[in-house]
């Protein structure tokens, strides 16, 4: 039986998703967003780009793979074993975000988000999320929606924020976006400590 302080945690999911019918969306006319029953401004100078996203890996490019230390709070991006990246991140509340090795499906230049509880307080609606590498694996199946993408709606970076995902600075996840591609693995590892800091 969940207590009292651990209802965020069981009813503050995002809302699934169908992978059959994902699509690329973008409100130009948005300007509020919704983030923990708080509203937040979208910023207008949005970089979105419309274009194709779902674009299947280069056979001749060198082997790629994202890394994410939630106890650190970074992601890091290798190619060919070197490191070519490496940004500050906001995982999951309530160690939300899983741990294992997940496989990029997709990539969405732009889509909404929605989910959470209004009684519980982490109710979030956000159109325009930039971005987005949504990623799987046999344990996480794609309706769940985990990702790592955008986030203009907190500049908190460095400490668990998110629902789940994994949060970037709008600018560095447009980085990683166009340098990774589909079937890239992401590893994610570690636990966040309030008493560790990423710094």
């Amino acid at each position: 039986m969940a207590t009292q302080s651990q209802w965020p945690a069981w009813f503050s999911y995002q809302n699934s998703i169908n992978p059959d019918q994902l699509s690329e969306i973008y409100d130009p006319l948005a300007t509020t967003a919704i983030f923990n029953n708080q509203t937040v401004s979208i910023p207008s100078n949005n970089p979105y780009v419309l274009g194709d996203s779902t674009i299947l890996p280069d056979p001749n490019s060198a082997p790629k793979r994202i890394e994410v230390d939630l106890s650190t709070q970074l992601l890091y991006a290798y190619e060919n074993n070197r490191l070519v990246y490496n940004y500050s991140i906001s995982s999951g509340t309530w160690n939300r975000t899983p741990q294992g090795t997940f496989y990029i499906w997709t990539k969405i230049r732009s889509q909404k988000m929605e989910g959470g509880s209004k009684e519980l307080g982490t109710y979030f609606y956000l159109p325009n999320v930039p971005y987005i590498l949504f990623f799987y694996n046999d344990k996480y199946a794609k309706k769940v929606g985990f990702s790592i993408h955008g986030a203009y709606w907190h500049n908190n970076f460095g400490k668990p924020m998110s629902h789940g995902c994994i949060n970037m600075r709008p600018s560095e996840a447009a980085v990683i976006f166009n340098w990774a591609d589909v079937n890239v693995p992401v590893i994610i590892f570690g636990k966040y400590s309030s008493t560790i800091s990423s710094k």
